[in-house]
């Protein structure tokens, strides 16, 4: 494999970086501030849910993969050649070494305790001796690998909160499943009917797959297929969806049940207490790196 590096100014980055991939082969591309560890390096993206300030660094450096070298001198001079690229600067075409590229990836992603004992363990790994809960679990296209503290925090307050044997949760709505991994993990602490909603159909894909690899039984599919209330409810999204969401989520909590918030910042906590105020009283129960959990109870 060869590398194309260009230096491109901020206008040129998405036609240069199209036009790489569309027309001209490069087998990926990618874009990178030129300016960074350096004292002009700038913040380019912005919070969970809002937009990014920019859609470039002011001086970006796009990197394009090719099969061979003349192929990437041929998309060198043919992007140069354009009329609308001028600004666009060649920085090199060099070799990229062969790499074992799955392996590298795998060497990335390691064993993730949540809770004593709770343990999510990508499928190259052996589970640690001291687990008593583990989730068996692949990065993906879904989201939910059990990396992201809103991850987390769900699976802890599964772990702390789990019923006695006996007294499990009978019904449970994971909605915007992602990965599956809060479903799973419910069901490995005594949960039965379980059902996980999602408006991307790769996300039902991926939990069908990961409720299989783990021995888990549940019900995963397009919102449409959660209905009547449940035990437990979980919606792990981002807050603006979450405050549009309040009525329907609070409508799925029974009697007695649990409603259980996250991707939310620290300082949404307000909008999302008046937004639910109508129908359940939330309040922080965990927060971690400036992500919170919100949690209510429906009285019995």
């Amino acid at each position: 494999m060869f590398e194309l590096q260009l230096l491109a100014p901020e206008p040129l980055v998405e036609s240069a970086s199209d036009a790489l991939m569309d027309e001209l082969g490069a087998v990926s591309v990618s874009v990178e501030d030129a300016d960074a560890d350096t004292p002009t390096e700038q913040a380019l993206f912005g919070e969970p849910g809002m937009p990014a300030p920019k859609q470039a660094w002011q001086q970006s450096t796009i990197k394009a993969l090719f099969a061979d070298e003349a192929a990437a001198h041929e998309a060198a001079a043919l992007l140069l050649a354009q009329d609308w690229a001028e600004g666009l600067v060649l920085h090199s075409v060099s070799e990229v070494p062969d790499q074992d590229w799955v392996r590298l990836t795998q060497s990335q992603f390691a064993p993730v305790e949540v809770a004593p004992g709770f343990w999510i363990v990508p499928s190259w790994h052996q589970p640690p001796a001291d687990a008593t809960h583990v989730i068996r679990l692949d990065p993906g296209l879904a989201f939910g690998t059990g990396t992201h503290p809103t991850t987390r925090m769900c699976l802890r307050w599964t772990a702390r909160h789990a019923p006695a044997p006996g007294r499990e949760w009978s019904r449970v709505l994971d909605y915007g499943c992602g990965s599956g991994i809060l479903a799973i993990g419910a069901a490995l602490h005594g949960a039965r009917n379980i059902v996980a909603v999602d408006i991307d159909p790769a996300a039902v894909e991926s939990t069908r797959l990961n409720a299989q690899a783990n021995g888990v039984v549940l019900s995963a599919g397009l919102p449409d297929l959660a209905r009547g209330a449940h035990d437990l409810v979980y919606a792990n999204i981002l807050a603006t969806p979450l405050k549009l969401l309040a009525p329907l989520l609070c409508a799925h909590v029974a009697p007695g049940g649990h409603l259980v918030l996250a991707g939310i910042l620290e300082r949404q906590a307000d909008e999302l207490v008046q937004a639910y105020a109508p129908w359940l009283p939330l309040e922080v129960s965990d927060g971690e790196d400036g992500w919170i959990l919100m949690t209510a109870r429906r009285g019995a």
